[in-house]
């Protein structure tokens, strides 16, 4: 057989060229040359008797995945990661010249300059509303409706999503801003901050229609944006302490010379800053991402052990002093945030296994952090009854139990599978499973205590 004379051939290796491609660490002259090293173990497939669609299966197979090969690649060629990190377009040494000479400006640089522009206009929305509200408590309640959209267009832009997942999106941001903007709320509400902190939660959550192209029920999809979402939420802290730190460092220099840039910086560059940042810190993930692999999970390598600890540490003091349920309210709110970290140690320690290995130490690992996060939220449990038979429901309280009950069920399940996991009566597909199937869960939370909540507790 002739490889290339076949239409079905050439229209799969096109298609392997294209994804290919999506890995910027492979230059069109590398694929060229994987593409002949294909061709050739087709054509030996062909020759002992396969057809074209089973020799260009095993052959992709044995040529090796997307991630090894582009793993490969970055570690034989390191320097280009960093050109291709750069926000210009200079052409390589290995004939890219052609290739970034054809690239549309608004596509260069990963985007780049839709990301730029998109984060401006996040944080004109922010200063705009801040001008025309003159209420700083309204312009943060509102701050998921503000920037989120700006996040939703720049998926929209990459993925091309389905209209109709557009206009599903478009509807949660138009029926949270209602919410945010009509409730009558008190001055300084509970309810009011709730809400705030609900939007966010479940608007990041819907954005992640968009990323996903509609596909919200694909447990893949789900997953890939729980990945976004935890490489974003790295990027983001670090452009936000190196934006203080230049905060910082400009406010003192301008100080040494008598002038006081303090309330333009905390006016204007704090907020438009970290609005803008948000696309910034998306942009980063999708661009790192096609050169090299995600840093979370390489996080998660190091905080799970020192979290184990942590709560093992809080176990002890809590049975030998047992004042734990003496605590305050927002102690036991920040014991919920501390079990919230834990479950995305376990989504993003999941997301960056490789479902093939065996049960290792780490596994063995989680299941100790899994064991330890369950003690502390049943103490914790124990704590929050306990505050609201003394002193009623609020709806602080009431939002916390909820989330505590929550995080409870999906922590205690996912214990069980991960035992079974390292006893290897589980698949490990189930424990990815378990977590993108929560999301939901965690999406009608945040969607309850931006819309009942403010009417059930009188907006106050």
């Amino acid at each position: 057989m002739t490889i290339g004379q076949g239409p079905g051939l050439d229209e799969l290796i096109a298609s392997w060229r294209q994804w290919m491609a999506r890995r910027d660490v492979l230059t069109p002259s590398d694929i060229d040359e994987l593409e002949s090293h294909l061709r050739d173990r087709i054509d030996g497939l062909a020759d002992a008797g396969l057809t074209d669609d089973e020799a260009f299966l095993i052959a992709v197979k044995r040529l090796g995945s997307i991630d090894a090969l582009s793993h490969e690649y970055a570690a034989e060629h390191s320097e280009r990661l960093w050109k291709q990190l750069v926000l210009h377009d200079a052409p390589g040494p290995e004939g890219t010249d052609a290739a970034a000479a054809t690239i549309p400006f608004h596509r260069r640089a990963n985007g780049l300059p839709v990301a730029l522009a998109l984060g401006v206009g996040a944080g004109l929305a922010v200063k705009v509303a801040d001008l025309l509200i003159d209420d700083p408590a309204v312009v943060a309640r509102n701050a998921a409706v503000l920037v989120l959209p700006f996040l939703a267009a720049w998926f929209a832009w990459r993925r091309r999503p389905p209209a109709a997942a557009v206009w599903a999106v478009a509807g949660a941001f138009v029926v949270a801003a209602i919410a945010l903007n009509a409730y009558p709320f008190v001055p300084e509400a509970s309810t009011a901050m709730l809400a705030a902190a609900g939007s966010l939660v479940a608007l990041w959550l819907m954005t992640g229609v968009v990323e996903a192209r509609g596909a919200w029920r694909s447990d893949t999809a789900r997953m890939d944006f729980l990945r976004f979402s935890g490489e974003w939420a790295v990027y983001y802290l670090l452009i936000a302490l190196v934006g203080g730190a230049l905060s910082a460092l400009t406010i003192a220099v301008f100080a040494s010379i008598q002038v006081d840039v303090v309330p333009f910086v905390e006016e204007w560059v704090l907020p438009c800053g970290a609005a803008g940042a948000v696309l910034v810190a998306a942009w980063l993930v999708g661009a790192k991402q096609r050169v090299i692999e995600n840093i979370a999970p390489v996080l998660t390598k190091v905080f799970t052990p020192l979290f184990t600890l942590m709560m093992l540490a809080l176990i002890v003091a809590a049975v030998l002093q047992w004042n734990l349920v003496d605590a305050s309210r927002d102690l036991l709110i920040a014991f919920d945030l501390v079990l919230v970290v834990v479950v995305a140690l376990l989504v993003y320690a999941i997301s960056a296994r490789d479902p093939a290995l065996p049960p290792g130490w780490f596994d063995r690992l989680q299941v100790l952090m899994l064991a330890s996060a369950l003690v502390v939220d049943v103490i914790v449990l124990i704590a929050m009854i306990a505050r609201t038979g003394e002193f009623g429901f609020t709806a602080n309280k009431t939002a916390s139990l909820l989330l505590n009950l929550i995080l409870l069920a999906n922590l205690a399940w996912a214990a069980w599978l991960q035992v079974g996991f390292v006893q290897r009566t589980v698949a490990f597909g189930r424990l990815e499973r378990w977590q993108t199937g929560y999301l939901p869960i965690y999406l009608a939370w945040a969607a309850v205590i931006v819309l009942i909540f403010p009417p059930v507790f009188g907006f106050a």
